[in-house]
């Protein structure tokens, strides 16, 4: 294990992150779902997000299985609870064609790396599955840019559990007082890594309001550079 020096390392949200998350999957849905032969307007898009955050928390839990969750979404979106599995799978497969078509990173996350590297490594902690954000990171061109990925269900521990965090550290011989964390959600991400002891960062593309008591807090990873540069060396 690597001792003092200040930060050494940042290590990454993925999903509206560094990767627009929250655009693709609506640009996918409206566009599934119209060519589906469903509504496509704002009430069904709320609700494919809203049944997407109830199982994909029943899937962190460890409930549900990865592949399961994407099923149980369909079938709670479609109101057909016993639709066959695999009905079920090949109409999630249908979206997530058109969901890899949309991906895309953030326009600042490829100028910020540059910036950063090679003064700070890399790594990447995501409540998800490996192969999942394996595949799409090397599909966006960053993958190696990351020197470790860890997701929750290889780990069996989600964010915000100081765990996830501390196997991050860990995987890559820091201490946590040399790891910045940078993601989206302000309490699963930012709080949730200060208090493991590592650097929490939250990125608020939306300059919301209710910033009070977060320690750091950015709204552009154009500022990453020199917030990381005042925690110290």
């Amino acid at each position: 294990m690597v001792t003092g020096g200040g930060v050494r390392a940042v290590v990454w949200d993925i999903d509206d992150t560094l990767f627009d998350y929250t655009g693709a999957n609506d640009a996918a849905a409206r566009e599934h779902f119209a060519a589906e032969g469903l509504p496509a307007g704002p009430a069904e898009l709320a609700r494919w997000t809203a049944v997407m955050h109830e199982h994909y928390a029943r899937y962190l839990t460890g409930e549900l299985t990865f592949d399961e969750q994407r099923r149980e979404r369909v079938r709670a979106f479609l109101g057909e609870p016993e639709l066959p599995g695999e009905v079920a799978a090949a109409w999630f497969e249908r979206f997530g064609v058109r969901m890899r078509a949309a991906w895309r990173l953030y326009p600042d996350v490829v100028p910020a790396l540059d910036a950063l590297t090679p003064r700070y490594r890399h790594g990447l902690l995501s409540n998800s599955n490996s192969a999942h954000q394996d595949d799409k990171l090397r599909r966006l061109g960053v993958r190696d840019r990351f020197e470790v990925l860890l997701c929750s269900e290889e780990l069996g521990h989600a964010k915000p559990a100081p765990e996830a965090f501390e196997a991050a550290c860990a995987a890559m011989c820091l201490e946590p007082a040399q790891v910045a964390y940078i993601g989206d959600q302000r309490i699963t991400d930012a709080e949730a890594a200060t208090a493991a002891g590592l650097h929490g960062i939250w990125l608020d593309r939306a300059a919301s309001a209710d910033g009070a008591g977060v320690r750091h807090r950015i709204t552009t990873l154009a500022a990453l550079p020199a917030l990381l540069a005042a925690l110290g060396d």
